[in-house]
């Protein structure tokens, strides 16, 4: 445990495990090819990559569209505008039940109980009272992840000194001064955190609607192409996910440590 890698090394064991799956899979293709050339579960390498390329560069006989960017396209605009307001009513909620005891006491445990239901059991809910459209996507999306931003954000505001607030208010700081000039930068780093870990019960959120009812997306034709045991098409398409997952989880952790080192400080290099 007191062995502590250097940058170089923790590049070369971050890769030992990729490359480890990547042989097997390899291995693993070979082998049931060879038993069965018909073989569709473990398609190889050289055939995913022929059928991504395939996707992303020509247009779609039916559509005239490049399938892989329409389906992009579509589900990272659902998954923005979920986020994002996920992102604005956690803030302002959280902010509001950590700071004033009052709204914790009449709103806390409701949002406790809130953070408990599954959200993909009121999914059928959402598709009678908001349609099949984009609108029922997007809630799900909300729904699925606002109740634990609040929780969390709550939770990082009460765990804040009372002290800083007590002095706040001792030089003359309204309640609304003190949650924007005091709590507000303090939490901050938090809530991107907060949403870094909700990235991924988005994504599943996102692909759960897309599957039952929508005609363009990443989730839609994963569970399209499931039909007809397409796995050409669909590791592919889990690996553009998860790549994408990546992305955005390395980018919220770029802004946190640009736009907030202070609360990196301690953290070893």
């Amino acid at each position: 445990m007191n062995i502590v890698p250097q940058r170089g090394s923790r590049i070369f064991l971050a890769f030992v495990p990729f490359i480890l799956i990547a042989i097997l899979y390899v291995v693993g293709s070979a082998e049931r090819r060879a038993e069965n050339p018909d073989d569709k579960l473990l398609p190889p390498v050289s055939e995913m990559a022929e059928t991504a390329r395939r996707l992303a560069a020509e247009p779609d006989r039916r559509t005239g569209e490049l399938v892989l960017w329409a389906d992009t396209v579509a589900s990272l605009r659902r998954l923005a505008i979920g986020l994002g307001v996920a992102t604005a009513v956690g803030l302002s909620i959280g902010l509001a039940v950590g700071l004033v005891p009052t709204v914790g006491a009449a709103f806390g445990t409701l949002v406790a109980v809130l953070s408990m239901i599954p959200p993909m059991a009121i999914l059928p809910i959402l598709f009678i009272v908001f349609g099949l459209g984009e609108l029922s996507k997007v809630v799900l999306i909300v729904i699925g992840v606002t109740p634990c931003l609040i929780r969390d954000l709550a939770f990082k505001v009460a765990s804040l000194p009372r002290e800083q607030i007590v002095k706040a208010q001792s030089l003359g700081a309204s309640t609304w001064q003190v949650a924007i000039r005091v709590v507000l930068p303090q939490i901050m780093p938090r809530l991107i955190e907060s949403l870094r870990l909700q990235l991924g019960p988005a994504f599943l959120f996102l692909i759960s609607a897309e599957a039952i009812a929508a005609d363009v997306g990443l989730g839609y034709r994963i569970f399209l192409m499931r039909r007809y045991l397409a796995m050409d098409v669909i590791l592919p398409y889990v690996a553009w996910i998860t790549l994408l997952a990546f992305i955005m989880d390395y980018a919220l952790f770029a802004l946190a440590r640009r736009g907030f080192p202070w609360a990196y400080i301690e953290e070893p290099r």
